[in-house]
């Protein structure tokens, strides 16, 4: 532990907590967990250890997932069934990532992934010229496997039903996801979000939704690993999860009231901010 007295110690828990609830209040409304925000605030601004920083960003996948998910699921928005699907080929990626561990340079992949996640970013700007060609291509093996749906959107007061199109292509880039996180150790609920809104042309807030949903699953067996190598300190873990759960609640109903052009405008600066930090991690470059 980086502190010691119990006044520095109940300061660094307001802190903790504080932070926690903005990660969990933006993790649930983009569908990216929180760990983004959490790790490098422990690491850099409270002088926490990487492997105890990442164990808590893992715990609060995993709260944010618990709190944003079980909202979701009771309004109709996540669809579960193209999300359980998906995880396959996430699981899949994430053992093909630790056989690969140590016979590719992580950096390759670092800048790799970084530039794959900038032409994503470019991509989801562009979305929208696109969908009017994209709205009847690719649907025969998502009604084959009954991956449409629809859901109320509060913010437009009407129920919105939704196609999934190009169904091997959003598994293709979810199996990436699960390469980049078993091989990298990094997140993927970037990714998660991106293969749904931009290869099957999901609603973003069904992608969002869905993601929160998946990204329980992914955490909760990494979260085993850090647990048994006891890089898990509850005096961290327990107040990031405490204020993630109440942020992703907060978060949920943030999210059902704002537009799908808002939730887009600050998802592809988030990501394009996550694609730059890969590419100069793989450049070994300090951000």
């Amino acid at each position: 532990m980086i502190l010691t007295g119990d006044g520095i110690l109940s300061l660094l828990v307001i802190k903790l907590i504080f932070v926690a609830v903005f990660a969990g209040i933006f993790g649930s409304v983009l569908g990216l967990g929180g760990g983004t925000i959490i790790t490098p605030i422990l690491t850099l601004m409270l002088g926490v250890d990487i492997n105890h920083a990442i164990g808590a960003s893992l715990i609060a996948v995993i709260a944010t997932s618990s709190g944003a998910a079980i909202a979701y699921i009771n309004d109709g928005i996540t669809n579960l069934r193209i999300g359980m699907f998906l995880e396959v080929a996430t699981t899949i990626g994430a053992i093909t990532g630790a056989f690969l561990a140590g016979l590719i340079s992580s950096n390759v992949l670092y800048i790799i992934f970084g530039l794959f996640l900038l032409y994503s970013a470019l991509a989801m700007l562009q979305k929208k010229k696109a969908e009017k060609y994209d709205q009847n291509r690719g649907k025969a093996l998502a009604n084959k496997m009954k991956l449409n749906g629809s859901y109320y959107d509060k913010n437009l007061e009407k129920e919105v039903s939704y196609h999934a199109v190009h169904v091997p292509a959003g598994f293709g880039v979810m199996y990436g996801a699960g390469v980049a996180s078993g091989l990298l150790g990094i997140g993927s609920g970037g990714f998660k979000v991106m293969a749904m809104d931009l290869f099957m042309k999901l609603p973003l807030k069904v992608s969002s939704a869905t993601s929160n949903f998946m990204m329980g699953v992914t955490a909760a067996a990494s979260a085993g690993v850090y647990l048994l190598r006891g890089d898990i300190d509850p005096q961290i873990s327990g107040p990031i999860a405490i204020g993630v759960l109440v942020g992703a609640t907060i978060g949920t109903k943030i999210m059902q009231r704002m537009k799908s052009k808002t939730i887009r405008i600050i998802f592809v600066p988030v990501i394009a901010y996550i694609a730059i930090q890969m590419i100069l991690e793989g450049l070994g470059w300090k951000w």
